[in-house]
């Protein structure tokens, strides 16, 4: 072709935002569509775990190869995305000594680098540990921001003139003549859906429209929707969606990731997140890869396994609870009954090839710890199609606010915040802090819990490619409204923000969205402390807003008598197992 081939992007997760911004890299025109925010999807309900490989080192040591080499590439190009954990594969006295050598050795076959270390020093490691946990392996897992990562490389994509499309729905492929020439789109109305972005002079339609874009290829990457969007072009992709459930704790009660050293099994690992933790997961095959809200006792049973590793789990406050949805795919004939065993490697479809249908291809399954390596696979093989010489450049040059990540150890006290505020902002925005902090306009801390300022809520905002009234966007941008309070304290400070630039009615409409996404995850964690902390957020929004409605549903008759007194209370005693039907969980973090 002699042109620059246009590729459509169906699909605004870590792979989607990874493909174009490898596509704009090597100068092809590419544009991204997502229906939701950016992570959307799974990968905005994901653990936050950057894999070392280890936890496939016996079952699938393809995947473990990847994940390893893949990791040492995101630390490199995405240093202000990655928190550097560490990780631990710890054996209990009824775990078995043989996996445990399996373990071993399987992360030594993979280049993993591993250390065994005993119990004492495990614990002096992280003295929250058993007891009785008997020794454990060290490897170089790590904590990774899935909001920041995505955001990072749709930024850099739309500086290499890709356009970013959230809140744009794909409502139709377009197939003509026997081949796939675009997709048609309907943009979402209503406040913060003008997330838009690509080459300034280019008109974007309104809110609510519905657009047609032509392109020479497109790319299915919306992970387990993917077989929604090839059912559209009238081609089979068997996804096999695997719903994992995930709660957050209100403190880190570890600072490294702590792997059960057992075969394939539920609620296994706790990771280290920003000022929580994140416990998971279960792994339950589903057909629908949104109806299916976590049922109580599965996050009962994360927590009291988990505590049997970290003890004082427990007795601790749970924040919310939220579902993701693993995008497994298995080649046709494999016939698995068992969604842990289906690998977590990635596939590649080419329907021209599989189907008799040029225009199309879809990437499926993988994880967030190899999206980079999908990225460069896919481009590589569009490319191809098109004879565009061009090389990868993505696991070499940093993400944008990456480029210099000793400026974190700089800005202590270099914009008049206490240095703990200072450490959080830049550890954000990376070598973006100065430009975004360096204001002479007052900069007070807007979300306490995690330390966002004004400066970031507004240049998350209004700054180059802003989120604009879209709080939830803002949100995924700052982490502003996700700590202990989830926005009971913040949320109403937040809208504020938008004065002047919005009128009232789109502030009020902004901070609904906001309270609604954040009041979701917690329905189904509502006893104890957390109960209390749910009623006096909904105390003060009703004595300080008039905000007497149920900020989930907006109506005023939740019978808050019908949730739990107590997480010991058995399947059958009532309360929180009878909590309000229709209890949506998903939403991220």
């Amino acid at each position: 072709m002699a042109s620059t081939p246009h590729v459509v992007v169906v699909g605004g997760g870590s792979t989607g935002c990874g493909i174009v911004r490898d596509l704009a890299t090597r100068g092809v025109d590419a544009t991204l569509v997502e229906k939701g925010n950016l992570t959307h999807g799974t990968t905005g309900r994901m653990h936050g775990l950057l894999h070392s490989g280890g936890r496939y080192a016996v079952s699938d040591r393809k995947s473990a190869r990847e994940c390893i080499e893949e990791n040492m590439v995101v630390r490199d190009i995405a240093a202000h995305c990655v928190e550097e954990t560490g990780g631990l594969f710890v054996k209990r006295p009824e775990d078995s000594e043989e996996y445990f050598r399996e373990k071993l050795e399987g992360c030594r076959a993979c280049d993993i680098p591993v250390e065994v270390i005993d119990g004492a020093e495990a614990r002096r490691r992280e003295p929250y540990l058993a007891r009785d946990v008997e020794k454990a392996i060290t490897v170089p897992d790590a904590a990774v921001d899935p909001f920041r990562l995505c955001v990072a490389n749709a930024a850099d994509a739309i500086e290499h003139g890709a356009r970013v499309a959230t809140h744009a729905e794909v409502t139709d492929v377009l197939v003509e003549d026997g081949a796939v020439v675009g997709v048609e789109v309907e943009h979402g109305d209503g406040p913060g859906k003008r997330s838009d972005h690509g080459p300034e002079g280019e008109s974007r339609p309104a809110p609510g429209e519905t657009e047609t874009i032509r392109a020479d290829h497109v790319i299915n990457a919306a992970g387990a929707w993917s077989g929604e969007i090839g059912a559209m072009a009238g081609v089979d992709v068997a996804v096999r969606p695997s719903k994992g459930v995930m709660t957050v704790m209100n403190v880190r009660q570890v600072d490294t990731v702590i792997n059960r050293c057992k075969p394939k099994g539920d609620a296994d690992i706790v990771v280290p997140h920003e000022t929580a933790c994140i416990l998971g997961t279960t792994d339950e095959e589903v057909d629908d890869p949104e109806d299916y809200p976590e049922e109580e006792w599965e996050v009962d049973r994360v927590i009291d396994e988990l505590a049997e590793l970290v003890p004082p789990l427990a007795d601790a406050r749970t924040l919310r609870s939220f579902w993701g949805v693993r995008p497994l795919y298995e080649p046709p004939g494999t016939g698995t009954d068992d969604p842990t065993d289906i690998t977590r490697d990635y596939f590649l479809l080419d329907h021209d090839e599989r189907d008799d249908l040029p225009g199309l291809t879809t990437v499926v399954g993988g994880k967030l710890t190899t999206y980079r390596l999908m990225a460069e696979s896919i481009t590589d093989h569009v490319c191809e199609k098109f004879g565009v010489d061009a090389d990868c450049v993505t696991a070499d040059e940093p993400l944008p606010g990456s480029e210099d990540f000793s400026v974190l150890r700089d800005y202590m006290d270099e914009f008049g915040l206490r240095s703990p505020v200072g450490r959080r902002s830049t550890q954000r925005l990376g070598s973006r802090a100065d430009e975004v902090l360096k204001t002479d306009e007052p900069n007070p801390v807007v979300c306490t819990c995690e330390g966002v300022t004004r400066a970031e809520i507004r240049d998350a905002m209004t700054g180059e490619n802003g989120a604009g009234a879209d709080l939830n966007a803002v949100r995924i941008r700052t982490r502003a409204s996700m700590g202990n309070c989830q926005g009971g304290f913040c949320a109403h400070a937040i809208a504020a923000e938008l004065h002047p630039d919005y009128d009232e009615p789109t502030a009020r409409a902004a901070l609904d969205e906001l309270y609604q996404e954040r009041w979701k995850g917690q329905r189904h964690a509502l006893w104890g402390e957390q109960l209390s902390q749910a009623m006096l957020s909904r105390t003060l929004h009703a004595l300080t807003l008039s905000r007497d409605a149920d900020p989930a549903t907006l109506d005023d008759d939740v019978d808050f008598g019908a949730f739990d007194e107590g997480p010991e209370n058995g399947p059958d005693d009532g309360a929180r197992r009878d909590a309000p039907a229709g209890a949506d969980t998903g939403g991220g973090r």
